[in-house]
């Protein structure tokens, strides 16, 4: 895990590498929308919901009398059909035809959604309107097999998805830019929002006004040689090269050991002393016998043993201008493990030595 460490430190340090502003920033207005929806998987070979799930038998039956048979939910038995909540992304400027993907996950009881089948159901957005339906074969991408005791489940069998079974009944509720195209960050920062108004402004210097209005959100007008082609307009943006920046920052993960760090990290000037120290405690069991023809008994005694070890410090030297690469280099050479950087991180951060957020994930 160290050489992870060492490895992202070497790859943050060389020279900033601008990114398209595609990859920074959309357009506002140019988003998905959730869609939601209830209902049945039929088809299930004994794996679907049981008799403390009321509704699925209601369901069932409210189904079946819109086809013309009519059947008390009472003499209806729900083993092969399951209750299961869909939900989708409805992408922006989707028009009627496509097709989207969906997920259905169970909400009863039932065990597995193996092998069923999505009956015709209907996907509506935040204001009520259907805007696709969806139907097809339920893919989970795992099983389950065996019964209690005895059994084996590969992955989750309770949620799978129906690929390009949604099908868009509606236009999606997408804004297209007029006269002004608004981009907002991805992560607001003040310093990236200036650039990419003065790259935009590069770009189009005489027709075409960039301006920064906050950390998160860029104004650009639309150039009157572009009055109509704002596709093509917004095109041109997302080709642009900017260069992000970026907070310093190290994030840890102590429970894999894995250590990632920002280039723009600084280390002041430091002297770091890191050793181990080892108290061992051992419990043995000895049996002793009592002498012959005495009156005594045999006994298991406990013999204990504590030993303690303490490692020599280990020392290293950081000077002024010292990078996470140095940090890096320094502690492979005296052989430190993950769980040693991270604590010693802390330290320098508790110190006001290291010059970055710290963050644990």
């Amino acid at each position: 895990m160290l050489g992870v460490f060492a490895m992202a430190a070497a790859l943050t340090v060389g020279n900033l590498h601008a990114a398209r502003l595609k990859d920074l920033a959309s357009v506002e207005g140019v988003r998905e929308n959730q869609l939601i929806g209830y209902g049945l998987v039929v088809g299930l070979a004994g794996t679907g919901d049981r008799r403390q799930a009321m509704f699925s038998a209601q369901s069932l039956t409210n189904m079946l009398e819109r086809m013309g048979v009519s059947v008390p939910a009472s003499a209806i038995r729900v083993n092969n059909t399951a209750a299961v909540m869909i939900t989708a992304n409805l992408p922006a400027f989707a028009q009627p035809g496509m097709r989207i993907d969906a997920t259905a996950a169970a909400i009863g009881d039932a065990g597995n959604l193996q092998g069923g089948i999505l009956v015709l159901t209907s996907l509506r957005g935040a204001d009520g309107q259907v805007y696709a339906v969806v139907q097809g074969p339920v893919v989970t991408g795992g099983f389950a097999a065996g019964r209690a005791g005895s059994g084996q489940t590969v992955n989750h069998p309770t949620v799978g998805r129906v690929p390009g079974g949604a099908i868009v009944e509606r236009a999606a509720p997408s804004a297209a830019p007029r006269g002004v195209v608004r981009l907002q960050l991805r992560r607001a920062d003040f310093t990236t929002s200036t650039r990419i108004a003065e790259a935009v402004n590069r770009k189009f210097a005489a027709t075409a006004a960039a301006r920064a209005e906050n950390a998160g959100l860029v104004a650009v007008s639309i150039p009157p040689e572009y009055a109509g082609r704002a596709t093509e307009f917004v095109a041109e943006l997302e080709a642009l090269a900017v260069e992000a920046d970026l907070p310093a920052r190290v994030v840890f993960n102590e429970r894999t050991g894995t250590i990632v760090a920002g280039k723009d990290v600084r280390i002041r000037p430091v002297a770091i002393l890191h050793g181990n120290l080892t108290v061992e405690v051992q419990t043995t069991f000895t049996v002793s016998q009592p002498n012959p023809l005495s009156q005594g008994s045999t006994q298991v005694v406990p013999q204990t043993s504590v030993a303690g070890k303490e490692e020599k410090a280990r020392n290293i030297v950081l000077k002024e201008g010292a990078t996470v690469e140095d940090l890096a280099r320094a502690l492979a050479a005296i052989g430190s493990t993950p769980r040693d950087i991270i604590a010693i991180l802390q330290n320098l951060k508790s110190a006001g030595a290291l010059e970055a957020d710290v963050e644990v994930i």
